[in-house]
């Protein structure tokens, strides 16, 4: 362990206990997306105690959205606090301990900023599971002037370069005509229109490429069994390595939605939701800076024949500047994964505290060890293409 490792850590642990009772904050007052009031005041508060950080609230537009900044050195580099919830669940993807481990990490920077020549930026993201904060971030010149940007992400496993694709979502929407149940001759059944769909996407299944996600799901298909249903909604999404391949995909899905029309007479329409998750590319060299910082605190991380995740709006960040998504695992058992309401309660537990420690501390070190790495730090820099970096999908 060098000195600069030791200060850091030092530095690291002195601000943990605030840190960690930020995420069971956090955990605590699940907000869902574009909704974030007083999460994204709570990380605010706990990067300005110390009085080195300067806050731009409202960025892009977006009133949880904000941008911390420390320090002045020419090496700018970005940490993503995610903030939002999911409805009903709450933290089930832990954005409480993904948003606390970005403030730990930025707080044991920010008094070496000037040491290692480093502007440290927190941004807060709001929205990831709805409506690609990020995207909006990105969009907006909010990432301009950053050289790469990171975060961790809790899950089940270990992966420093997990596989995460691409998805664009729709809402379908049928108009029938409604009527009695017991005299429905006249009726043109909605409802009936939304399950003719999903048997067709049922089938078109089989002739999908392997690994291609067709989700979708009923929001609206009539209230009373004696009512012939005269409006149906359906949100679907699809989930591919690439928005190319997302997009050629929908046009199969979309003569599935097209049948259930066409069988039932009934109208329909599609709405482009406003939900885009680009497909995520890992820089190579700060994966394996990570990976060796990660190591020294106690993670391991095997080789998964499976390193298949979900779609993130971190994705978006990536393919404008070099980034990494690393997962950091809860010890769970399988049913218990994300998106549960058991991964929200474990998020404001002891594994959502060792999250916090681990992924927060292996950041702070990663950054640090960045910027005193000439050839790493020249190339972020100097930004002449990315050296290195290669699509999620092809990466080890």
């Amino acid at each position: 362990m060098t000195d600069f490792t030791a200060r850091i850590e030092r530095e690291f642990e002195r601000n943990l206990d605030s840190v960690v009772e930020l995420s069971h904050r956090i955990n605590a007052n699940p907000e869902l997306a574009f909704e974030e009031h007083e999460t994204s005041a709570s990380i605010i508060a706990c990067l300005e105690r110390g009085g080195l950080f300067t806050v731009e609230k409202g960025v892009a537009g977006l009133p949880t959205a904000f941008v911390a900044s420390a320090g002045s050195g020419d090496l700018v580099f970005g940490l993503c606090a995610e903030m939002d919830a999911l409805p009903g669940i709450g933290h089930g993807c832990g954005h409480n301990v993904i948003a606390a481990a970005a403030v730990g990490a930025a707080l044991a920077l920010a008094p070496f900023a000037a040491e290692l020549g480093l502007t440290v930026r927190v941004f807060g993201t709001p929205a990831e599971e709805s409506g690609t904060g990020k995207e909006i971030m990105v969009n907006r010149g909010v990432f301009d002037g950053t050289h790469a940007a990171m975060m961790v992400h809790p899950s089940l496993k270990d992966v420093v370069t997990p596989q995460l694709r691409a998805s664009r979502s729709w809402q379908v929407t049928y108009s029938g005509r409604g009527g009695h149940a017991s005299r429905p001759w006249n009726a043109l059944n909605a409802g009936d229109a939304a399950v003719v769909a999903q048997t067709a996407i049922g089938l078109l299944r089989q002739q999908l490429r392997d690994g291609i996600r067709v989700h979708h799901v009923v929001r609206e298909a009539g209230a009373a069994v004696n009512v012939i249903p005269h409006r149906a909604v359906v949100d679907c999404m699809i989930r591919c390595d690439t928005i190319a391949e997302v997009d050629e995909v929908w046009e199969k899905v979309r003569r599935c939605f097209d049948a259930g029309a066409v069988a039932t007479g009934t109208g329909v329409e599609y709405t482009s939701l406003p939900s885009i998750y680009r497909e995520f590319r890992h820089d190579r060299d700060l994966a394996s800076v990570f990976e060796a910082s990660a190591t020294a605190v106690g993670r391991t991380f095997p080789d998964y024949p499976d390193k298949m995740f979900g779609s993130t709006d971190m994705g978006n960040v990536s393919l404008r500047i070099p980034a990494i998504h690393p997962m950091l695992s809860f010890d769970l058992p399988p049913e218990d994964g994300n998106h549960t309401a058991a991964f929200a309660a474990a998020a404001a537990g002891p594994e959502g505290d060792r999250f916090v420690r681990d992924g927060g501390l292996a950041m702070a070190l990663t950054i640090a060890d960045i910027a005193r790495s000439e050839p790493i730090r020249s190339r972020l820099r100097s930004r002449r293409g990315v050296p290195g970096c290669e699509t999620a999908s092809r990466a080890g």
